[in-house]
């Protein structure tokens, strides 16, 4: 899978923000429960959502996106679609957002429309 680190301007707390080089290496679940491991949700009791929740969905993107240390942490719990889907309405760190935004025109596109 391609994953880039994103240069070094887009650092979230000290350490670089991954970056998939092809949204289609995103082939993460679209729906029921999911559980994210401890080294991407370690605040709280448990890192259980239900993909079917649409309040949860958000927090396991931004989560991830935020998180993610290793390629697999991208892959395996971010949808491709999806994430282009829900871009526009994501809250996430700066460095974060600009990273991916630099990668993929599609998701700048996406968050200047609305879409």
């Amino acid at each position: 899978m391609g994953i880039v680190v994103a240069p070094q301007r887009w650092v979230y707390w000290h350490r670089p923000v991954l970056v998939v080089t092809d949204l289609t290496y995103l082939h993460g679940p679209t729906t029921g429960v999911i559980e994210l491991p401890l080294r991407l949700y370690w605040s709280g009791e448990h890192g259980r959502f239900d993909l079917d929740n649409p309040a949860a969905r958000p927090m396991v993107y931004t989560t991830v996106l935020r998180e993610a240390r290793q390629p697999t942490d991208l892959s395996d719990y971010l949808d491709g679609d999806t994430l282009v889907s829900m871009w526009p309405n994501l809250v996430l760190p700066k460095a974060v957002r600009a990273a991916w935004e630099d990668r993929h025109p599609r998701l700048r596109a996406a968050g200047r429309t609305g879409q």
